[in-house]
């Protein structure tokens, strides 16, 4: 038995080994160019069968145009990669950022991802500021060279960064016509476009600025010490904490955090990076709790630079920020009552996984078939969100306020678009990068495109907040608009949340006359 287990063991990982290789080989070698207008055909018959809003913020006649113009400017062999950056383009001018090919980036060997995991990063152990063309450091986390906060990189190995962010804006939009959501995104997603462009380099030539002087760095990518390394195990370590907090471990924080302003415990205050779900239903009933038990007359909630997440986890917030019962979102609609089965359940995965699945198939199988309903010539997805629900016991009925921004997308918008609809909160900060009257997610049919084999997911379900729509095709905008600067970033100051400290301490002021 155990020489089976062994056998077992030792194919999967020649398997993978392969897997590797080729995809790689596949992934240098250049394609022919009918080859690839096949793709392009391809990839947009499957948005017009699976999408159940294709045409929200382009016109049929636009986007077939566009579909048609890019296959006749293929005409000579392009590799999944240069063809990438050909389709995407298309994509994005569908305007639904869910909606995105998956950037063809190169698969690592077991070794080197070892020989990784023994190094530090060169460029996440910055944070950045994207404005226009321009990219700042705004953070340098570990003082690598001393580079000061404010300094913008020129270029990259000699090649302009304005440059780069000409190309990497075209590879994404916001959900409509908002345009406070590419900044945000840009500044989070720049080096991971880079990265696959030009590899995991072990070094790298920057040219940079700061206050009108010029100067040139030479990054590299350092070896870590003993410490970093114990480290790093810490950090992997999942207390009870880490767990309700929902730790992440790639960059020492928590998606969640909870706790008072002021030492009377008035004020409370909730972060939320990410509606990951995972132990969210302990996390907001342990700090509501607190907050009622503390008799805390106001609550502010900070979804700033949130891209969303989990429905099920801003369905359970809302039952806290609700005193009436509430619906939160309408049904949800799909394109075909066989939608759901399009998900391609046995997507990509490891060996066991799939054994799993072939197992746990039946129940999914059932469970999707009877998942829609009809009504009215569409067809819905069955949710529990687009049900009434009920105020929970711990219930704020205090005065609310959101902190938002464009980095606040997708689940962070339905949430903020309910919120100022029902009016239960005050909006402070940015237009959301989400759209205010909903987006095409939920869960995805994973397509593959057959010759290059980029991956194309695809959204199956539109979510709308249950609100009286605006149909301003944008996002959700704030009661009180305050912009954050760069300058505001370095010198770690906050104006949005200043604003709302002291229009609480007016209001405190207000009721003790």
């Amino acid at each position: 038995m155990q020489k089976n287990y062994f056998l077992i063991f030792l194919l999967f990982i020649l398997t993978s080994c392969g897997s590797t290789r080729r995809h790689n080989e596949q992934r240098s070698s250049s394609l022919p160019p009918e080859k690839l207008r096949r793709d392009v055909d391809f990839a947009y018959s499957r948005l017009k069968e699976l999408h159940p809003q294709l045409y929200w913020y382009i016109s049929k006649e636009d986007l077939d145009y566009k579909f048609d113009s890019i296959k006749k400017t293929i005409r000579e062999p392009l590799t999944p990669l240069q063809f990438y950056f050909k389709l995407q383009p298309v994509i994005s001018d569908i305007r639904e950022a869910h909606l995105s090919l998956r950037i063809p980036m190169k698969k690592l060997s077991r070794k080197e991802i070892k020989r990784l995991e023994h190094k530090k990063a060169m460029f996440s152990r910055f944070g950045y500021f994207v404005q226009g063309n321009h990219l700042y450091i705004t953070e340098n986390k570990d003082s690598v060279q001393h580079i000061k906060p404010g300094t913008e990189i020129i270029s990259i190995n000699e090649v302009s960064v304005s440059a780069y962010l000409k190309k990497y804006s075209k590879l994404t939009n916001s959900d409509g016509f908002n345009t406070t959501f590419q900044p945000y995104f840009l500044k989070d997603w720049f080096f991971y476009f880079y990265v696959a462009e030009n590899g995991y380099e072990n070094e790298a030539k920057l040219e940079t600025v700061y206050k009108g002087e010029k100067k040139t760095y030479f990054l590299t990518r350092e070896t870590k010490s003993t410490t970093d390394l114990e480290k790093d195990k810490q950090q992997e370590k999942r207390t009870l904490e880490k767990k309700i907090n929902d730790y992440v471990a790639f960059n020492d924080s928590y998606n969640r955090n909870f706790k008072f302003l002021d030492h009377d415990s008035t004020m409370a205050y909730i972060k939320v990076k990410s509606f990951s779900r995972a132990y969210s239903l302990q996390f907001y009933k342990k700090a509501f709790r607190k907050i009622k038990e503390a008799k805390s007359s106001y609550l502010i909630i900070d979804v700033r630079n949130n891209y969303g997440g989990s429905l099920a986890e801003i369905h359970n917030l809302y039952s806290y920020l609700s005193p009436e019962p509430y619906v939160l979102i309408k049904p949800s609609e799909v394109v075909s009552g066989t939608s759901p089965l399009k998900t391609n359940y046995f997507w990509k995965g490891s060996f066991l996984e799939y054994i799993f699945k072939g197992l746990t198939y039946p129940a999914f199988f059932l469970a999707q078939t009877f998942s829609t309903y009809k009504k009215d010539g569409k067809f819905y997805y069955r949710m529990k969100a687009d049900k009434e629900s009920k105020p929970n016991d711990d219930v704020f009925t205090g005065k609310v306020f959101v902190l938002m921004n464009g980095g606040s997308f997708s689940a962070s918008s339905i949430l903020t678009a309910k919120l100022k609809n029902d009016k239960n909160a005050v909006l402070v900060g940015e237009e959301t990068g989400g759209a205010n009257d909903g987006t095409v997610a939920g869960f995805y049919s994973y397509q593959q495109l057959p010759n290059s084999k980029i991956d194309l997911p695809i959204g199956l379900l539109l979510v709308q907040p249950n609100i009286t729509f605006t149909y301003t095709k944008k996002g959700v905008l704030p009661d009180v608009t305050i912009k954050e600067t760069m300058d505001d970033i370095i010198g770690k100051n906050d104006p949005q949340l200043e604003w709302i400290l002291k229009e609480i301490d007016r209001n405190k002021k207000n009721s003790s006359q």
